[in-house]
């Protein structure tokens, strides 16, 4: 992705969140010159990957394959001292071009997606092989939704609207994002502590991080680039 890109998608993003009046915290408005002046009592932040992170999967195709997310409270599985024993998320998906993440589970985590507004989210889901592939033989799939057991049809789309949500479990196929011309979407994530460097299993090989070309200047770095302030362009 070209740093332009990055930037212009975080704008959009806080135009979302500031459309359903959603804050995020003071960080998310540092640049390198605050990130470099704190940088000594932020470890805590850096070591559980708090922040922005603007991700196209590796696709080269950011419009429909990729999303803005902001880390809001994480801890660490392998440091129990670090953040907090839970993970809380935003997502914000373009309704312009039906973008997505693409299929994926988790090894660990349970998580709780949840439409915090300003679009409709659509959710496809598949139960996983014993050898980690999408399972295309079974034809339905259970899921809790705000706490009710439904039974759903693997593949369909299922439409999450505002205050609703839908419980993903460890195993469980899952791709989602923005119905197209419905309003950019925030989506919110709480689940167990998020660790997107071991815990992801991709249907297709993705880069959870994108590779970045510098054509201007930072806007905020992202949650994997904080070893590397002070030598961004």
């Amino acid at each position: 992705m070209k740093r332009s890109e990055i930037n212009q998608a975080i704008k959009t993003a806080k135009e979302a969140l500031d459309a359903i009046h959603f804050k995020l915290p003071y960080f998310a408005e540092w640049g390198e010159k605050e990130w470099l002046e704190n940088i000594s009592k932020a470890d805590n932040i850096r070591e559980v990957m708090l922040g922005w992170d603007v991700t196209d999967f590796g696709s080269g195709d950011f419009k429909h394959t990729g999303a803005v997310l902001f880390t809001i409270r994480n801890g660490n599985l392998y440091n129990p001292k670090a953040g907090v024993p839970y993970c809380e998320k935003v997502i914000v998906f373009s309704d312009e071009e039906k973008q997505v993440i693409p299929f994926h589970y988790h090894n660990n985590k349970t998580e709780d997606i949840i439409n915090r507004g300003n679009g409709i989210m659509e959710i496809e889901l598949y139960n996983s092989t014993k050898d980690g592939k999408i399972d295309y033989n079974t034809e339905n799939v259970e899921v809790y939704m705000d706490g009710i057991l439904y039974t759903v049809k693997a593949g369909e789309i299922l439409e999450i609207t505002p205050g609703n949500s839908i419980t993903l479990t460890p195993g469980l196929y899952h791709r989602f994002g923005a119905k197209q011309h419905a309003g950019n979407l925030v989506a919110g994530e709480v689940s167990k502590i998020n660790d997107d460097n071991q815990d992801n299993v991709f249907a297709e090989e993705q880069k959870r991080f994108s590779e970045i070309e510098e054509d201007e200047t930072v806007l905020h770095p992202l949650c994997n680039e904080y070893d590397r302030v002070g030598n961004l362009k």
